[in-house]
């Protein structure tokens, strides 16, 4: 848990576990901590993990010639008794049992043995009952297995206790709600089944049980809970009075739940501040107290069956919103003029419904938008706004893709991007997403990483990913009703990552201005009407990875180049006039019929891969369906291609690198605070 967790430890939890950072005391250990400590030593056994950096270069350091209170990884108190004792990270796999010399540090208070990796089929020794000072206990990413030993229950003096991440079963017992002191319990990404009861009288602040195997209704607010996560379990349903907490941070995504939205979620009004219900089966209207909630900043309901007009969507003046998911429901009406009053909007996504109305020029005067998401719905017309003069100065993400958009695309609409026309190492270099806020009156700096689904269609193939870097720049027009030329100055975007136009009706020539996209790495004008030569100048973009210029009227000879080398002759079919490698020479492929356009386009989704992309900590992510490539080529490939494809996907977009982990947090904040 690298996330929000810790830096609520860090403001607001510190202050009651200062323990946890024992300052290192200049004062001779005893024999008898020294002699245990050394047992324990010799009793490690060490291998490094395939997974993990880690090597052992604390305990390797001990030995009996100097004061144990100076080993690293041991603090002692001022007289001479081993308090805290970190082994984190040391590649331990075995050698800590019922039997272990640790646990004769009767004086412990402190007790560190996360990102190990024990033997298969470890279990939590239960002598750690022994340790009956403790305040602290990191047992994280250890692989232990069974479930959580009894003997626990002993440590009533326990203020941090983290679990997650082993292959911990069975239940959550009731007795671990009792400790007086307990203020962070993070039991995450283990294979708990059972949750028990009561929680009513549990004084925890920070509960993190995510990606687990949590059944049945979820339990009702913690009275003290700051941050609950339950995501990613089996729950399904939320109890009609969830009761009344000052719960900041509450999300329940990625669960089996079914029914409405109870009004009764709104009675944190005055605290909440982020809620995420997304990739459910909740039905009904967003209840409109959620929308009035004066310290919101984040609500995310995407992926639901929600319905209604979202036109009464009612957003107060003033609002402190700043990401707004309402994607994959089946919400109708207009575009919401309220959404007006959301001054500090950063991220906006109402892909996939069903509203219908013209481009929302009413956002045109929101600085803040970063990511703009109108995939899939019903809106036409232009999509260009009178005095756009300072429109959209830090966008990053546009999407609009199957839409009934017309007309022509606005070249001074496009030069208020600033972000995307700026190279990536200048001055107006895509910054982190963050956000300032207070909790019990200490300051905290959230950074976002919205773990969400996008639908990306690259290279032809349709795909899902969980997030995007901040460092992501992406412009998405295909499968609309686009006409005339394409603006020059596209062409100026010099950080632009993916850019899409297929599918709509684009005449001109492609512009040399192409050129300066030096970061461009996928390109698609598949499917327009498009003539002229292909500039050469396109042959220069050494990131470019994907091109489909297929079924337009292009002539002339393909450039040559190492980069234009590695394209398939399907990214250039359908061009009579064109020639060169990889075409034959007359140009064969002019004979094949060109597939259907904008909303008939193959593999509309049908055959999409699921990806959970977890972002590094420079970045805010969120969730949007994007088309990044053509639908041309998909319906033609055959299944071993999907795996090269994705494959060569983790190759082209190295910002995208990712640790595959499927369950990991949808809002994070910097780490200050370490083990």
């Amino acid at each position: 848990m690298k996330h929000l967790l810790q830096y609520f430890l860090l403001l607001f939890l510190i202050p009651k576990i200062c323990f946890t950072i024992i300052p290192a005391v200049h004062s001779l250990c005893t024999k008898d901590q020294q002699l245990s400590l050394l047992h324990l030593k010799k009793s490690l056994q060490f291998s490094h993990h395939p997974d993990s950096d880690s090597y052992p270069t604390k305990v390797i350091s001990w030995n009996s010639s100097t004061d144990c209170c100076s080993w690293l990884g041991v603090n002692c108190s001022s007289d001479g008794h081993v308090v805290g004792l970190d082994l984190s990270s040391e590649a331990i796999n075995d050698g800590i049992d019922d039997s272990s010399s640790l646990f004769d540090l009767q004086h412990l208070q402190s007790l560190n043995l996360a990102d190990n990796h024990f033997t298969y089929g470890t279990r939590i020794p239960s002598a750690i009952g022994k340790l009956v000072n403790l305040r602290y206990l990191n047992l994280s990413s250890c692989s232990f297995y069974g479930s959580i030993p009894k003997s626990i229950a002993n440590l009533t003096h326990l203020e941090f206790l983290d679990l997650s991440e082993n292959q911990i079963q069975g239940k959550i017992p009731h007795w671990i709600w009792s400790f007086n002191h307990l203020d962070y319990l993070n039991l995450s990404c283990n294979s708990l089944v059972t949750l028990e009861a009561p929680l009513y009288d549990s004084g925890v602040s920070i509960v993190d049980l995510h990606s687990n195997q949590l059944q049945g209704q979820i339990p009702t607010f913690i009275p003290f809970g700051y941050y609950l996560d339950y995501s990613s379990n089996h729950f399904n349903s939320i109890p009609s009075d969830i009761g009344f907490t000052p719960t900041a941070f509450f999300s329940l995504s990625n669960n089996h739940l079914h029914g409405v939205i109870p009004a009764s979620i709104c009675n944190a009004e005055s605290f909440l501040m982020s809620l995420d219900l997304s990739n459910n089966f909740l039905s009904g209207i967003i209840p409109p107290c959620l929308t009035a909630m004066r310290n919101l900043r984040v609500l995310n309901l995407a992926r639901n069956n929600l319905t209604g007009t979202i036109s009464n969507f009612q957003v107060t003046e003033h609002s402190l919103l700043e990401i707004l998911e309402l994607g994959g429901n089946q919400l109708g009406g207009q575009f919401p003029k309220s959404l007006g009053n959301c001054t500090q909007l950063q991220v906006l996504n109402l892909g996939n419904n069903h509203i219908t109305d013209t481009f929302p020029c009413l956002l045109k005067n929101m600085s803040t938008l970063r990511v703009l998401v109108l995939r899939s719905n019903n809106f036409y017309g232009g999509i260009g706004c009178p005095n756009t003069y300072g429109t959209w100065p830090v966008l990053q993400i546009i999407h609009l893709a199957h839409n009934n958009f017309t007309g022509e695309i606005p070249g001074i609409f496009l030069t208020t991007w600033q972000v995307m026309m700026a190279p990536e190492d200048g001055p107006l270099s895509i910054v982190k997403f963050q956000m300032v806020t207070l909790i019990a009156g200490a300051p905290m700096l959230i950074d976002y990483s919205f773990k969400d689904r996008i639908t990306v269609t690259s290279k032809g193939l349709e795909m899902d990913l969980v997030r995007i870097l901040s460092i992501f720049t992406l412009i998405d027009f295909s499968c609309n009703n686009f006409s005339g030329p394409i603006p020059k100055e596209m062409g100026e975007f010099k950080s632009l990552h993916v850019l899409n136009l297929s599918g709509n009706s684009l005449t001109g020539e492609i512009p040399s201005s192409f050129g300066n996209m030096r970061v461009l790495e996928s390109l698609d004008l598949s499917q327009n009407k498009l003539g002229g030569h292909i500039p050469p100048q396109l042959a220069k973009l050494t990131f470019l990875s994907f091109l489909n210029i297929s079924y337009n009227q292009l002539v002339g000879r393909i450039p040559t180049s190492t980069q234009f080398s590695t394209f398939p002759k399907d990214s250039f079919t359908g061009n009579k006039g064109l020639w060169g490698p990889p075409l034959t020479v007359d140009n064969k492929a002019r004979l094949s019929p060109p597939p259907a356009l904008n909303g008939s386009l193959p593999n509309s989704g049908h055959r999409g891969i699921n990806w959970d992309l977890i972002s590094v900590e420079i970045g805010f992510t969120v969730g949007f369906g994007v088309s990044v490539g053509s639908l041309v080529l998909c319906k033609r490939w055959s299944k071993w291609y999907y795996r090269a494809m994705y494959r060569m996907v983790l190759k082209v977009f190295p910002q995208l690198e990712e640790r595959i982990g499927i369950h990991r947090r949808h809002v994070h904040i910097n780490r200050r605070w370490r083990r």
